[in-house]
């Protein structure tokens, strides 16, 4: 009987010394700053990227225009049923395609 009493401790012991504690993690939230982008007409797109545009997709109609305080313009643009974002700089340069 002293050996059961004694396994018991010794089990329950063991027991409490794996019992885990809880831990509580920082969480950092980031902001991620949106584009800048003002929507403007597409009339108004400078003529050296409407021109760009037009010798890099001929089939292209331009859907959207936005502008940014950097002169750079993004466009939404329509090639037969597909839809694409590219950005150009003032000059016609593309940026991203």
């Amino acid at each position: 009987m002293k050996r059961l009493t004694l396994a018991i401790t010794f089990v329950l012991v063991g027991l409490t010394t794996y019992a885990s504690v809880a831990t509580y993690s920082v969480i950092e939230l980031s902001k991620i700053a949106q584009d800048d982008y003002i929507e403007v007409s597409p009339e108004s797109v400078p003529v050296l990227v409407q021109t760009a545009l037009s010798k890099a997709y001929p089939s292209a109609k331009l859907v959207k225009a936005y502008v940014n305080d950097k002169k750079e313009y993004k466009l939404e643009i329509e090639v037969e049923d597909q839809k694409a974002t590219v950005y150009a700089a003032v000059a016609g340069n593309w940026l991203k395609i």
